[in-house]
């Protein structure tokens, strides 16, 4: 492998005003052993590092030796969530070279459990803690000055950390492991990267009781008094950069959609969970229709769990259908919502307008029901309906039970099957179970990583849909752009885009998607699309003809610059000068 830490001299020189040991307890300036002698001059770093000048490709196999003698994933998480504490270069560089590796490990399935244990293992600050009680502060947080490069914000609230519910601050795991992917597979730098969670406390018992809770330990704030809280924020994040993308991230369903509705036009937002899923979901679909050969718009959908991901699958798919001729009322009939009370209909109670389109009418599934007045299950849709396409968001491990599965069998060659919930304990089916129980015909999507399966003596490899194929290369076509909103149509073009890159397009024997370590790859091919389609809308605040160069400006690569002292006057801690 080519030594990375060689090339430092193709970069430009970084200012630094830091020195000693300040210089060393910087993450995102700490080079550790592979300071050179000359900047050990320069900074006084004599004495506090060994002797050896290292590389950084050294330093990387020092790490992966580490890391591969850490016993348990969440062990692995906690030592890369201090690597990064301490030397961001190198942890970087050893997420983009090892990425199939690293990506179960700084995010889904294990950051749920980091996220659990959040307030075991937090050491060092990392991201911004805006609490209920500090709401009259927010305003002076935001304005230091380590913030002015800000260009993404991912926030959360902690109140649905993927199927694992309320983990209040510890869902500050979430962001801090989004924003670490924004930088390895979409290459934006991590000082434009800011984690933020809003603290509105908690009802977790279990985080309430504890002594080591790190969080504000109080009930959930809710209601008017959250709504003014979220405001206030957004408000002052509007104020201190005009132009940043705000990433929601893990809001409760009752706050996701209605959150995204509110703000979306007045500041270049968007919610990954509603529409990174949706994007993902959508183009594995398509990859799996690429295999079958039936078209879209002949597909029966059943989609178990109507949440904001749910509705937001069923909605892009529904404007693919479209895409293909049907008008919108009969492509939405091509699907079967069924939330926590069965089968949604006409009568159903609850539900909010955008999802009682998909509503079935009474009159229609007459006799479904097993017994008189009970939900139609999934089991009596599949019976009744006869679904090709299965969908689970539903967040209920074991949701897709082995007869509704067998029964689906009957009816589809190959059965679509995508149990997307996580962590892996949250999945409706394992894939071994689905090909066990459709005699190894089913085409698979999970939202967690599984091992192959054994089908008739062989290894079938399992795609896992994955929002890391869409949000990377949306927020770098977004940042590069400089759009000003985040529209519908610009999350399709990252769908479509990855559409394109499908490996199914050429060989029906592929993977359902490209190799999760042409992930990097694939965010510049899609952030090129989404700018394309900012441009096309009035979004963009660039040309076409800018696009690509402002593309490449905005990716950053994990290796060692040249340092040199700053002169005293500047009140930066670090800039590049030529």
């Amino acid at each position: 492998m080519k030594d990375q830490s060689q090339t430092a001299e193709s970069h430009d020189a970084m200012e630094v005003s830091l020195a000693g040991i300040g210089l060393i307890n910087s993450p995102r300036l700490n080079k550790g052993t592979a300071f050179p002698d000359h900047e050990r001059d320069l900074f006084g770093l004599h004495g506090l590092l060994p002797p050896h000048v290292g590389t950084l490709d050294e330093q990387v196999e020092r790490r992966m030796r580490a890391l591969n003698d850490e016993p348990t994933p969440f062990t692995k998480y906690s030592f890369l969530r201090d690597l990064q504490d301490i030397n961001e270069t190198l942890f970087y560089a050893l997420l983009v070279r090892n990425i199939e590796q690293m990506l179960p490990l700084v995010y889904t399935p294990t950051v749920g459990e980091g996220c659990q244990r959040f307030s075991e293992i937090w050491r060092k600050p990392r991201g911004l803690f805006l609490s209920y009680p500090n709401k009259d502060r927010i305003q002076q947080i935001l304005s230091h000055r380590r913030y002015d490069s800000v260009k993404c914000i991912v926030v959360s609230d902690g109140e649905r950390i993927l199927g694992l519910g309320d983990q209040g601050a510890g869902g500050m795991g979430i962001p801090i492991g989004k924003m670490a992917l924004y930088t390895a597979l979409g290459g934006i730098h991590p000082e434009n990267c800011l984690p933020i969670l809003l603290d509105v406390g908690t009802n977790n018992e279990e985080r309430l009781k504890s002594p080591i809770y790190v969080g504000w330990a109080h009930q959930r704030v809710c209601g008017a008094e959250y709504d003014e809280f979220v405001d206030i924020f957004v408000q002052h994040v509007k104020r201190r950069w005009p132009h940043v993308l705000l990433q929601w991230e893990d809001f409760a369903g009752s706050n996701a959609a209605r959150l995204l509705a509110r703000y979306r036009n007045e500041l270049c937002t968007f919610n990954d969970d509603i529409q990174g899923t949706a994007a993902v979901a959508t183009s594995t679909v398509i990859s799996a229709i690429n295999v079958t050969g039936v078209p879209l718009e002949q597909q029966k959908f059943a989609v178990l769990g109507f949440g904001s991901a749910g509705l937001g699958i069923t909605n892009l798919l529904a404007q693919f259908i479209q895409d293909e001729g049907l008008p919108a009322d009969e492509a939405r009939k091509r699907f079967y919502a069924i939330d926590r009370d069965g089968l949604i209909t006409n009568k159903t109670q609850g539900m909010r307008p955008e999802q009682m389109l998909y509503a079935r009418s009474e009159e229609e599934v007459k006799g479904w029901r097993q017994q008189p007045n009970a939900a139609i299950t999934l089991l009596d849709v599949v019976r009744n309906a006869k679904p090709s396409v299965l969908i689970g968001v539903s967040g209920q491990g074991g949701a897709f039970t082995e007869q509704a599965v067998r029964e689906m069998a009957k009816y589809a060659d190959r059965p679509i099957i995508f149990p997307l919930s996580n962590p892996t304990s949250r999945s409706e089916a394992t894939p071994q179970d689905l090909m066990n129980w459709t005699e190894g015909r089913a085409l698979i999507g999970t939202g967690s990583p599984f091992e192959p399966v054994r089908v008739g003596g062989k290894e079938v490899h399992i795609a896992q849909t994955n929002n890391s194929y869409i949000f990377p290369g949306l927020a770098l076509g977004i940042v590069a752009s400089k759009a000003r909103r985040v529209t519908d149509a610009m999350v399709k073009a990252a769908a479509e885009e990855l559409v394109r890159l499908l490996p199914t397009r050429t060989d029906k024997n592929a993977s359902l998607l490209p190799p999760i370590s042409k992930t990097r790859e694939l965010a510049r091919e899609i952030g090129q699309a989404v700018g394309r389609q900012a441009i096309k809308e009035g979004q963009a605040q660039i040309g076409e003809a800018d696009l690509s160069r402002e593309l490449e400006a905005n990716i950053w690569n994990p290796v060692y610059v040249p340092y040199v002292r700053k002169p005293r006057s500047s009140s930066q801690a670090g800039r590049a000068v030529r």
